[in-house]
């Protein structure tokens, strides 16, 4: 049986792109499909979202040859401050208490890093881009995998990655089961300018709803992702123009001076995902179908991002040595690498959110008196800076910017 591509990639969002990339990018012929249409993918009203790259999925980005396109629209993260309501109790990171000195990360709009994804996409001659299309059905044996489009054609392959989303049809259609439950909160998402300069300074605030956080786009802007109960948040983004910016303002403060909302503002329902496998016979699943977690810290990019680096690493391996890039080894090796990350990341913002997103008074002491403890203790503070970071572990190459 000949293939007909090595790589065949079900879902064209950031993180599938950003696979293809990688692994066209090293040599492999690779296939994306996915349903949207390329177009509308970069239309500027197609997401309202910006993503914090912490300073490990920079490299990732930097090393598949991504990041020059989108530096120029990257605003730097030079500190993060992190409060409880109105307690004068705080923990504050700063880049410059790290030997390195770098940016703990990036903020960066959705729209500007498709564009360079889709960029990168068209210049490597090896890379298809199939869409709009949907992978209908995929069937496996020992020799390779065999997708069917929703036009008819089909398609060979020795990997299939799933990257199609939290409601992976295809993680669904292999029958691997999921752990998720739903946040009684939903995410309010829109972008602000202020009358101040904010320095390049990433504050949360958390508040008794879930938390509220301020984070540093390029000008006087800021990307605002703001967690409210879930019975809320629709009648608050159906408030007049007027009466939503008076609410958002409420929360925000005025240590930018005055505060406008700027183009429209998105909602949207926040849950938790873990799948109790990653992969099946000849199919690996990455990003949103394998994991979904609360938006507290700002990492769900990020660890689709360190999915990609693992995988392409594993795959641009066995190929170099002649071997099947589906394997079971190879797959094996993949979810052992990613689970635990994931697991333990979920863990973590599952537990952050249920602890702040409440007003019992001994919990809101005990946990001020906890981000203060940790603020007075520099070792700690270090570690959990560089953990943010995405730099610690047991890193793939591209997180610690290497070439595959």
């Amino acid at each position: 049986m000949s293939d007909d591509v090595e790589l065949l990639i079900a879902g064209g969002g950031l993180i599938g792109q950003l696979l293809g990339v990688a692994c066209a990018g090293s040599g492999l012929a690779v296939a994306i499909v996915d349903r949207q249409d390329p177009a509308a993918l970069l239309a500027d009203d197609f997401d309202g979202r910006s993503s914090a790259i912490s300073y490990g999925s920079h490299k990732v980005l930097d090393a598949v040859r991504l990041w020059q396109e989108i530096a120029p629209d990257a605003e730097p993260i030079r500190e993060i401050r992190v409060a409880d309501g109105d307690s004068p109790l705080f923990l504050h990171y700063d880049h410059r208490e790290l030997e390195s000195g770098v940016p703990l990360g990036y903020i960066v709009e959705n729209r500007i890093l498709r564009r360079g994804l889709i960029d990168r996409v068209r210049s490597l001659p090896n890379l298809q881009f199939l869409a709009p299309l949907a992978v209908e059905t995929v069937s496996t044996s020992a020799l390779g995998a065999t997708a069917a489009l929703s036009d008819g054609r089909q398609i060979r392959a020795r990997l299939v990655a799933a990257a199609d989303g939290r409601e992976s049809p295809l993680r669904h259609a292999v029958g691997i089961q999921t752990v998720e439950w739903q946040y009684p909160q939903t995410g309010i998402v829109t972008t602000v300018r202020h009358q101040r300069p904010h320095q390049g300074i990433a504050v949360e605030h958390f508040l008794p709803a879930g938390p509220f956080a301020i984070l540093p786009m390029t000008g006087n802007r800021s990307s605002i992702v703001w967690t409210e109960r879930a019975e809320l948040a629709p009648r608050l983004v159906d408030l007049s123009n007027a009466a939503f910016a008076a609410e958002l303002a409420a929360r925000f403060g005025d240590f930018l001076g005055a505060v406008e909302p700027i183009g429209p503002h998105w909602t949207y329902p926040l849950n938790l995902l873990l799948a109790e496998k990653y992969v099946a016979t000849r199919l690996a699943l990455i990003g949103e179908a394998a994991h979904t977690i609360h938006p507290i810290a700002g990492q769900g990019l990020n660890l689709g991002i360190r999915d990609v680096a693992a995988l392409a690493e594993l795959v641009i391996d066995a190929r170099r040595l002649g071997l099947d890039i589906g394997d079971e080894t190879v797959l094996l090796r993949y979810q052992q690498w990613r689970r635990f990350d994931a697991l333990a990341l979920a863990a973590v913002t599952d537990s952050l959110n249920r602890l702040f997103s409440n007003s019992l008074r001994p919990v809101q002491l005990a946990r001020d008196f906890g981000l203060a403890a940790v603020n007075r203790f520099p070792p700690l503070k270090r570690l959990l800076m560089r953990d943010a970071m995405g730099i610690v572990g047991d890193l793939p190459r591209l997180v610690r910017g290497e070439p595959l």
